[in-house]
């Protein structure tokens, strides 16, 4: 804090000395120490409000660029997910413009021939086939059902169920085992 080499201060001991008087230079030193402690107290705690003061400055820096990047990265993820989304309802858009609609029951593909302009049909009961009706409404069902249907769902016992275990997860039964699994 202040400059004093060793000789400086047995001058200005020396002048108290003389000044003051040897029986009240231990109480006038005692309170110099005491003031000067006190002046050293006040000047740390002044030294770190000021870095305190600093340091929240930079925080408070800190946390608002961190709440800009938060924003920043919000935003693209938003426009991700519209960007997605937009490119979902697209893609479902598309499909269901391939897709039959099922509106009449009559199939979307092309139109169908007129089994009365083809011209005359054999006997279907001389040759032992079945007839020509049967195997258009097979042709018309396949047609308007391309997707293939799930099969039924097998009964679980009830073991299996609290497991969430289906039929396929059952053991076989022991071949010397009569009763039913």
């Amino acid at each position: 804090m202040f400059d004093f080499g060793f000789s400086e201060l047995i001058v200005i001991g020396v002048v108290l000395l003389v000044v003051v008087g040897p029986e009240r230079l231990p109480r006038v030193a005692r309170t110099a120490g005491h003031l000067l402690g006190r002046v050293q107290r006040y000047v740390s705690d002044v030294k770190s409000d000021i870095q305190r003061e600093m340091q929240l400055d930079e925080l408070k820096k800190l946390q608002e660029q961190v709440r800009q990047q938060a924003q920043e990265l919000e935003s693209s993820v938003r426009s991700g997910a519209a960007g997605a989304e937009a490119e979902a309802e697209r893609t479902v858009g598309e499909l269901r413009s391939m897709l039959p609609a099922p509106d009449s029951g009559q199939p979307a593909a092309g139109p169908q021939p007129d089994p009365s302009a083809a011209g005359p049909q054999p006997d279907p009961s001389a040759a032992g086939a079945s007839p020509p009706v049967a195997a258009s409404a097979a042709t018309v069902s396949a047609s308007t059902n391309p997707l293939p249907q799930d099969p039924p769902p097998q009964a679980a016992g009830e073991s299996q169920l609290e497991l969430g275990l289906g039929a396929a997860a059952r053991p076989p039964a022991p071949l010397g085992d009569k009763t039913k699994a």
